[in-house]
């Protein structure tokens, strides 16, 4: 795995979250590569210039620019966890990084927002809303990412929220697009966070930009509804990657003397699962709300279920490698006898990770494209 980037600011020891034996990704892309060069070459900022940066995956943006006092914003827990473990790896003072969450604004006005185009259309939606009052006719905005990312709905919605666009030549098949303000533009609302009603219930569910399924219902989380573990001997409960938080919420309702911890890496995840638990129990129930490495940190033996439906995707990355470290971390917080739920795509082949960590595993229901899979702490 390479782990040096070279930029025009300078080298960097860069690696990604979560880490992993014989990694042969890389903590950039082209598309870093490309801005940095661009702002070294093309338009580099003037000293005292307040940067803000969007989605950067590990830190290669923000820790090339560390010397301006960025402001970094990110809706993952990985991505901004990463940028200061190498920052630490780089010897950089985080001191001088203002890290936000996708739900936090800065202060000032953006003289610099630089962009890197995140998976889903709907994030950048949200922070184009969101940041827009805090641009001048002078700030500049750049988005940079690799060109099968940059598809015509990033244009579209650049140019409907913010101005006129223009975009750089091709480059190792990266791009950077350039946007101007038009402070004649008239906004639409912003229509995030999006609600639906629970089918066959009276909750409101709501979503935050970034909150997988966002519109409805998916079917892989219908199935699971129909299969929650409903012991009344499990009282720790973990609703793991919980998204929305349907799934946790769910249980909570079937089980009204479990404690229920809701985890996930995505800071909009959690925000909308803290707001329809909250709703749906009138603030009179209690519930743990956690952004973080997944497991990371929870006492061993702690849990009698934990349920999860993993992701098999990291930003553009396709992988199994966040569930896998999902599984060994449920199989240590699981007290004896306690049972891991999972969810996933048949063909994720999950039964046989399970297989492997517990030493057994069960089928619960399954149908055409999801199976849901246990396995019970020994």
């Amino acid at each position: 795995m390479q782990t040096e980037f070279e930029c025009p600011q300078g080298k960097l020891q860069l690696r990604r979250l979560p880490y992993q034996k014989n990694d042969v990704l890389q903590a950039w892309d082209a598309a870093d590569s490309y801005l940095l060069n661009y702002l070294a070459n093309e338009d580099v900022p003037v000293g005292g210039s307040r940067i803000a940066i969007l989605n950067d995956g590990f830190g290669a943006l923000t820790l090339a620019l560390h010397h301006y006092r960025p402001t970094a914003i990110s809706d993952s827990f990985l991505s901004q966890q990463a940028t200061v473990n190498n920052a630490r790896l780089n010897e950089l003072d985080t001191a001088h990084i203002n890290f936000l969450d996708s739900l936090s604004l800065p202060e000032k006005p953006i003289d610099y927002l630089l962009i890197k185009a995140p998976k889903t259309l709907a994030l950048l939606e949200y922070q184009l809303h969101s940041l827009r009052p805090l641009l001048k006719d002078t700030s500049k905005i750049i988005v940079a990412g690799m060109v099968k990312a940059l598809t015509a709905n990033v244009w579209k919605t650049l140019e409907r929220l913010i101005g006129p666009t223009r975009t750089s030549l091709a480059i190792k098949k990266a791009r950077l697009i350039f946007a101007s303000l038009d402070a004649q533009l008239q906004m639409p609302p912003n229509p995030y966070p999006v609600r639906y009603r629970l089918e066959n219930t009276d909750l409101l569910i709501a979503n935050h930009a970034n909150v997988f399924s966002r519109d409805s219902l998916d079917i892989g989380t219908r199935l699971l509804l129909q299969h929650l573990p409903d012991g009344p001997a499990q009282r720790d409960i973990v609703d793991l990657g919980c998204g929305n938080g349907v799934v946790g919420l769910m249980i909570a309702k079937q089980l009204p003397n479990a404690r229920i911890q809701f985890v996930d890496e995505s800071f909009m995840a959690i925000a909308s699962a803290k707001d329809n638990f909250m709703r749906a129990f009138a603030g009179q129930r209690q519930a743990e709300f956690i952004v973080g490495d997944g497991l990371n940190g929870f006492p061993e033996n702690s849990a009698d279920c934990i349920v999860c439906n993993p992701p098999f995707h990291q930003q553009h990355v396709i992988g199994d490698h966040i569930a896998w470290q999902m599984f060994k971390q449920a199989h240590r917080v699981l007290r004896k006898g306690g049972e891991l739920r999972v969810i996933g795509n048949r063909h994720l082949n999950y039964h046989q990770h399970l297989k492997k960590l517990f030493g057994n595993w069960e089928s619960v229901a399954s149908n055409t494209k999801f199976s849901i899979n246990k396995a019970v702490k020994r």
